[in-house]
This record gives C-alpha cells, structure tokens and sequence, in this order.
C-alpha cells in the first residue's frame, strides 16, 4: 500500500508543478529575470526555473531519479519563497490558512518524497 501512496503523491506533486512549468514555456521568464536581478543575481539564473518546473516534474511523474526530481523542486519553491514570497512567510490568508500554504504544500511533499523515494511503480528506486 505504501508503493501506491508514494505513487499518488509523485502524480499529484509532478503534475500539478508542470502546469507551472508549461505555462513558463508558453509566456516566457520574464517576470522571474526581473525578480532575480532584483536579488542582485545574474538574470541567468532565473532560467534554474526550468530545472525545477519542467525537469523536475518530469523525473517525479516517471519515477526515474525521482529523488533528484523532488529536490529540483523543493529548491525552485525555496527559491521563489524567497523570492517572491517573503513578506507572507508569517502571515494567515482571509479564510485563516497560512497565506503560502499552496507553497508550503508544494515544497514539503517534494521534501517528504525526496525522503521516501518513488516507491516500487517507478522507472528506478532512485
């Protein structure tokens, strides 16, 4: 049972973090560039995005090197916590939820799956 869990949540997390990837690939990156200069980074870095939103998602949903996959991915969302979402990291939202709980919800399972691994219904265990 656990083996379908862990598949259930590479699923749901790859998913539905491509469909933020995909939508970088169709409206471009530069809104990112902006905020990573802005950092006082090179805008260079702020193509890291498609490591974490297309690459990322892509080895979580196949399961091969799904650990490398999760770890893109909890990087690119400490990176856009940082980014682009430090103000709220402290804050409730309208309805009384953490105001990153979407974020927060992203970058932990990525962790927790960094963690388990993808289970037995993966190209490799890794």
């Amino acid at each position: 049972m656990s083996d379908s869990g862990k598949l259930v949540l590479r699923l749901a997390l790859g998913a539905l973090f491509l469909l933020h990837g995909i939508a970088k690939l169709r409206n471009g990156i530069g809104g990112i560039v902006g905020m990573v200069e802005g950092a006082g980074l090179p805008g260079a870095a702020a193509y890291g995005v498609y490591l974490g939103e297309v690459l990322g998602p892509l080895l979580v949903i196949a399961g091969w090197y799904a650990r490398i996959g999760a770890g893109l991915i909890a990087v690119t969302m400490l990176v856009a916590i940082g980014l682009a979402h430090r103000d709220e990291i402290f804050l409730l939202g309208p309805t009384g939820g953490w105001a990153l709980e979407l974020q927060g919800m992203f970058l932990f399972s990525a962790l927790a799956l960094a963690l388990l691994g993808p289970g037995r219904y993966a190209v490799n265990d890794r």
